[in-house]
């Protein structure tokens, strides 16, 4: 009777520890960047693969690139907001069917490369209009705008391979800017509101609630898809825990200090709140932080200081275009990464090949392979 009861006991226990590698082994299969699902949608049919590129590109604009990440970063832009939520969606598909109509490289539109910069002009367009949600005729401008992207990284790509850097969102930053300049404030069709700088004056100058400012943060990361509500910016940060825990830490780390660069420069108080100064921060902590360049102790330090970087060039540009109405977007976070991929010196040893970009994690295993390949082909070269 004992040995029996022995038995069951080792049973049950070995039944457990199965499930709970089946389990783990299932949650594995969703992380990172999810090649197996490429490969496995390939001949299925043309809709549902453009919905997993779609998806792919709404991952894309936080850095990430799992489509499983992109449905829930979605699910939390309708939860937001479903007219915002209907906007991305729109942009980032004309994007990617402009692309598809275009010709553009086929590995480029299956992992979303060409969806992420058509569905943040959307977003931002739906995000300044004054004319309120389903104001159905800004569908012509996002329609237009988005497809108008992809030209714009088509040509960008070109100039931007040779030394290596991505096109990021150049052509989104571009493509807004044309847009509220064109149309101004005061336009009959679109009208749009106005930015207001950062540094400016407010009456409770003095006053400041720190609670929320640290509910601040986790909203830069929100912000990041013109998200200012709290749920769905914690459901955003979960979708990048999805893709990589690694990414999902720089990511609240940069926010948090771009929240504290903002402290520094007195900005108003509103933007620390709405988490405004943060997620430039987050983005640029996120690109250096283990995207770009291979996890160490040297590459975590250049990734807050990539935040301080991109937060104080933030609160710079905000001032300046506020002056004429204009918002800064992710021009900071944009151009100091930028810089950064271009330094030279001992960092540049921890750098990435852009076509060799996947989740941080796995970077960091892969590292040896690709500087090995590196030297052996410097190696060639000289000979």
């Amino acid at each position: 009777m004992w040995m029996e009861t022995k038995t069951e006991v080792g049973e049950a226990s070995r039944s457990r520890a199965s499930f709970s590698r089946r389990a783990l082994n299932a949650l594995l299969l969703c992380t990172g960047d999810m090649k197996h699902l490429d490969e496995y949608m390939q001949d299925k049919l043309f809709v549902l693969q453009l919905a997993v590129w779609g998806l792919r590109g709404v991952a894309r604009v936080i850095l990430a690139n799992n489509p499983l990440s992109g449905a829930l970063i979605l699910a939390a832009l309708y939860w937001a907001s479903p007219w915002q939520g209907l906007l991305g969606t729109v942009g980032v598909l004309v994007s990617t069917l402009t692309a598809i109509i275009m010709g553009q490289d086929s590995a480029e539109v299956s992992g979303g490369l060409h969806g992420f910069n058509g569905m943040l002009v959307s977003l931002l367009m739906g995000a300044f209009s004054s004319a309120g949600d389903w104001y159905w005729w800004l569908l012509l401008p996002v329609c237009f705008g988005s497809a108008t992207c992809v030209f714009l990284f088509s040509g960008l790509s070109s100039v931007m391979d040779r030394w290596d850097l991505p096109v990021a969102v150049f052509p989104f930053n571009i493509i807004i800017f044309l847009y509220l300049l064109c149309t101004g404030q005061d336009n009959p069709y679109f009208p749009h509101r106005q930015a207001l700088p950062p540094g400016a004056l407010e009456p409770n100058g003095t006053t400041l609630i720190a609670v929320e400012v640290i509910r601040g943060i986790p909203l830069g990361v929100g912000q990041i898809f013109a998200c200012g509500a709290l749920g769905p910016s914690l459901l955003i940060l979960g979708a990048v825990l999805l893709y990589s825990p690694l990414l999902a830490v720089h990511a609240l780390l940069g926010s948090a200090v771009g929240t504290l660069a903002g402290l520094s420069m007195a900005v108003r108080h509103g933007s620390l709140y709405s988490g405004l100064s943060g997620f430039n921060g987050a983005l640029g902590c996120m690109a250096v932080g283990g995207l770009f360049f291979t996890f160490s102790w040297r590459t975590h330090l250049f990734a807050i200081a990539s935040a301080f970087l991109s937060a104080y060039a933030d609160i710079a540009l905000c001032n300046l275009l506020g002056t004429v109405g204009l918002p800064a977007c992710s021009w900071a976070a944009t151009l100091t990464a930028t810089l950064m991929l271009l330094m030279t010196g001992s960092l540049a040893a921890y750098r990435i090949p852009i076509c060799q970009v996947m989740a941080p994690e796995h970077n960091l295993r892969s590292r040896s392979q690709w500087a090995a390949g590196n030297t052996a082909e410097r190696e060639s070269t000289d000979v």
